[in-house]
């Protein structure tokens, strides 16, 4: 069996216990060859490098932007990583050989932005493309740290293994993301040694600049598909359970079990990724089924992710959502009965790169739900010239989803558990195919709102 595993950030920073968990030492139980392992960069350092995810806080990368010297920048992050490297000595890295792999990695970055520096100031290159280029270069750098790291340890315990390096610092060759992948793995054998990856993968079609942040996991897909893995992994430090359980508590979150990839799609739909959506597509169609698994309970199965998987009773799987959204309502007398009247608002929100999570229509309104951080004033100006009134209203959205939910009393259910604790549906979302229901919600009931449908639906 040939499995392709990704291990997050999180996970990463903890490395003796994705050792423990995950790997195994050659002589346990746990460890088997025909694996191959995706590696994030450790907790924090894509955020440094880049910006903070969360809070958007700038990174390195700001500073190249802006035209700022990088150098001390780097200079920094270089003793940061130096010290994260000083909490793997005991379970076995070569703090020395890490140390000049990683000064030689941040010399040739230095190298690299210095001369983008100088291309734009020369005028003759759109310096969108060299911003582009230089969050790429900067983003692969903290996967190239933790899969050397890895393999370095790995080595000195006595456990073969290859550090194979997508990240192409050194390569000139202009190559597809496939076309790398499948270079880099010519004359690799997974059943004879423990193959760790880089997350990002250089590619002509720049990784980052199609995927974002999700990078690793189209890597991580990617070489599943190529390698027509039998299964493919993600180990976190978190089950996917049925709520957060940092809003019900650990001993209320059930972890999901089994689902279907339609399931996986809604919640990346309101920012609860189990996948990036562009990981998970070729999975499916691959046939491929996906594990999700806690790093920290290696004994538990996790939740399995299939193609065509249908609950064999009805039941809620995940309640999910965002307080981070705001709701967009047109109202317009002119609507009632006019065909395509929506055509016009959706090609003004495309126009802007917007896209919505809801949408909820009577016969003179259009309520829209979009996240907080698109809210565009151009575009709100360009509706109320067009439109009689244009209400912006920040909000939260609360989702039930589930692979087998499309029979009578689920929705009454949930809408009767927020009623009782005094919770305004604003808006109501269910298509026809019945596997996520959507409530808009007054922002500062959001936790109130999960907490008891988790209660009322999954745990009761």
């Amino acid at each position: 069996m040939l499995t392709v595993e990704k291990i997050g950030g999180t996970s990463m920073s903890q490395f003796e216990d994705v050792l423990k968990n995950i790997i195994g030492e050659p002589d346990s139980q746990r460890f088997s060859f025909g694996r191959v392992f995706v590696v994030s960069a450790y907790a924090g350092v894509t955020n440094k490098l880049l910006e903070d995810k969360k809070t958007k806080a700038p990174g390195i990368y700001r500073h190249f932007v802006n035209g700022e010297d990088c150098e001390e920048a780097l200079n920094v992050l270089l003793q940061d990583l130096l010290k994260v490297n000083e909490r793997f000595v005991n379970i076995g890295l070569d703090y020395e050989a890490a140390k000049e792999f990683l000064g030689s990695r941040i010399q040739q970055t230095k190298s690299y932005l210095h001369s983008m520096h100088e291309i734009i100031a020369s005028g003759y290159v759109d310096r969108e493309n060299i911003f582009s280029a230089a969050r790429e270069l900067l983003a692969s750098l903290g996967e190239a740290h933790s899969a050397f790291n890895s393999v370095n340890i790995m080595q000195n315990r006595g456990i073969p293994a290859r550090l194979v390096d997508l990240t192409g610092l050194r390569d000139s060759s202009q190559l597809t993301i496939d076309e790398r992948i499948a270079k880099a793995f010519r004359g690799v054998d997974p059943f004879k040694e423990i193959v760790i990856v880089t997350g990002y993968t250089k590619g002509k079609e720049g990784i980052m600049r199609q995927f974002e942040r999700g990078y690793s996991e189209i890597t991580f897909s990617r070489i599943a598909t190529h390698l027509h893995a039998d299964e493919a992994i993600i180990h976190k430090e978190f089950h996917l359970s049925s709520a957060d359980p940092k809003i019900v508590g650990v001993e209320k979150a059930i972890p999901v079990g089994r689902t279907n990839y339609d399931v996986a799609d809604q919640l990346a739909d309101i920012g609860m990724e189990a996948i990036h959506p562009n990981a998970s597509k070729p999975l499916e169609m691959a046939g491929i089924n996906l594990r999700l698994k806690n790093t920290f309970e290696p004994d538990h199965p996790g939740t399995l992710i299939s193609k065509d998987y249908i609950g064999p009773e009805a039941k809620i799987e995940i309640i999910a959502g965002s307080d981070k959204v705001v709701v967009v309502e047109i109202h317009d007398s002119l609507m009632v009965g006019e065909a395509g009247y929506d055509k016009q608002i959706m090609e003004m929100f495309m126009n802007y790169s917007v896209s919505y999570i809801m949408k909820a229509t009577n016969a003179n309104s259009i309520s829209l739900v979009i996240w907080e951080h698109d809210l565009n004033e151009e575009l709100m100006a360009e509706l109320k010239g067009a439109y009689q009134t244009v209400t912006i209203l920040p909000a939260a959205i609360v989702c039930v989803i589930g692979s087998n939910i499309a029979v009578p009393n689920i929705l009454a259910r949930a809408t009767s558990s927020l009623a009782k604790n005094h919770i305004n549906v604003n808006c109501v979302s269910q298509s026809l195919r019945q596997v996520n229901m959507q409530f808009v919600i007054d922002r500062d009931k959001y936790t109130s709102a999960i907490y008891h449908l988790n209660e009322d639906l999954c745990v009761g």
